[in-house]
């Protein structure tokens, strides 16, 4: 062993605790492969992983809008890490401060008081949050489209108000509850009022009173143009196709304020809406400004081509909380997109491995590949490698992509299975939006009895 040891060039350096701050795509698929590079040690117990994030599970994003319509059960687009990384320590809770010079951090756990967690290398892959607008009354009927429990909720939400809509008599308060507000023309934004459309317009043929064009979908976008990832000609295909679909493509506008659910746009068009999906952008985490490590001017953590820390020993950084220079483009950072986020945890892992063995670490190279984005049902745009695809050939390599970087076999199983169902089965068109307030029905029964 010790021979072993000396060949591998490491022995003395280890014993090492390895912080992961965020069980996202930086997270698992570091800690998956830490898994593998270091099976020995962490059997020994010369090393240790631990795992720090609010949920037990990681979610795979670019699947919630298949979620949202019903396509894909919610269950099977998450990956729960106490199952796949069972030589991992997982806490629940969120980091509150970083103090790198002392090698220590705050958490605070779900419930229970605060307590200081010590590690030897840690990883900030906290990820990003929602980045919002001082705007008045995004509130009021504004959600965010980053979690599985808001695909949901807007889901539940879209297909509440058909019933809403079905059941009164009122004219103002039907066009209300039947429009629908998507800011935000990139990825997150595009495909999610694709998607929602199209499971909203096939759910009209099971109420009376609702055609498909009673339906209003807006879609607001500061810029000038719509899904700028697919190239030029493809996001111009997809604002023809948006249009085609009867969708209100707003561009070159902007949200100017929505109280009450009166929309007021830049255009200086105003409307009534009971619903608003904001996914205008995202922002590092919030844990990034609690701590000692230096931030970029755009407020990530300043990374290197080698995913440390910039000016710091022991710490890595990736993902959209880092900001990473991008190599094969000089003077670009990494996008923040789950492309980078896989392959980036990947080096970082090596690089991590390399560290404590006292070797000499590589760089992250990764040039973009392109990009494909789904449209609805059998609908999609790509341009990937240069090869421009629109229709049932994009969407199946959306499709293809995504089931491909999926964590695990049981999960892609399982998500084949949700597709192949759907094949031969009507998706279903049940809001349960009860299950967000599961007490009141129980709540009022206590109260009927009291009176």
């Amino acid at each position: 062993m010790l021979s072993q040891a000396l060949h591998e060039g490491w022995g003395l350096r280890m014993n090492k605790h390895i912080l992961i701050v965020g069980g996202g795509y930086v997270g698992l698929y570091t800690a998956l492969r830490l898994q593998r590079k270091l099976h020995r040690e962490l059997r020994s117990g010369e090393a240790r992983i631990t795992i720090i994030d609010p949920q037990s599970y990681m979610t795979y994003q670019p699947f919630l809008p298949e979620a949202a319509a019903g396509n894909l059960s919610p269950r099977h687009m998450v990956a729960p890490l106490r199952r796949i990384l069972p030589k991992a320590h997982i806490l629940n809770g969120t980091v509150t401060k970083v103090n790198h010079a002392e090698r220590v951090v705050t958490f605070q756990p779900a419930e229970g008081e605060p307590r200081q967690v010590a590690y030897d290398v840690i990883v900030m892959a906290a990820g990003s949050i929602s980045r919002t607008l001082p705007i008045p009354g995004l509130t009021d009927i504004g959600i965010g489209f980053k979690t599985v429990g808001e695909a949901i909720a807007l889901r539940n939400r879209v297909l509440h108000l058909l019933d809403v809509a079905e059941s009164t008599d009122d004219p103002e308060l039907r066009r209300r509850a039947l429009t629908f507000v998507v800011v935000g023309a990139g990825f997150a934004g595009v495909e999610a009022l694709a998607e929602l459309e199209d499971m909203a317009k096939h759910s009209t043929r099971y109420y009376r009173n609702i055609e498909p064009a009673d339906l209003r979908w807006v879609l607001v976008e500061a810029t000038t143009r719509v899904l700028p990832e697919v190239g030029p000609e493809m996001g111009k295909w997809t604002l023809e196709q948006l249009r085609e679909r009867g969708i209100d493509v707003k561009l070159d506008t902007r949200l100017e304020s929505c109280e009450g659910g009166h929309v007021v746009l830049s255009d200086g068009s105003e409307f009534d809406a009971e619903t608003l999906v904001w996914t205008a952008g995202v922002k590092p985490s919030p844990v990034v400004n609690d701590g000692d490590l230096p931030l970029d001017e755009r407020g990530r953590i300043k990374g290197t081509t080698t995913l440390t820390v910039a000016g710091t020993t022991d710490a890595f950084s990736a993902g959209d909380a880092a900001g990473v220079p991008d190599v094969t483009n000089p003077g670009q950072y990494c996008a923040p997109n789950a492309q980078h986020a896989v392959r980036q945890a990947k080096v970082l892992a090596d690089n991590i491995v390399r560290h404590l063995r006292g070797q000499e670490l590589v760089e992250y190279r990764h040039k973009y590949v392109g990009s494909v984005a789904g449209l609805g049902l059998h609908q999609g745009v790509a341009n990937v490698y240069g090869v421009k695809l629109r229709g049932f050939p994009a969407w199946f390599m959306h499709r293809t992509y995504h089931l491909s970087r999926v964590p695990t076999l049981n999960r892609k199983v399982r998500v084949v299975v949700d597709w192949t169902l759907a094949l031969f089965f009507k998706r279903e068109t049940i809001s349960l939006g009860e299950m967000e307030h599961p007490r009141d029905g129980f709540r009022a029964a206590v109260a009927t009895t009291r009176r």
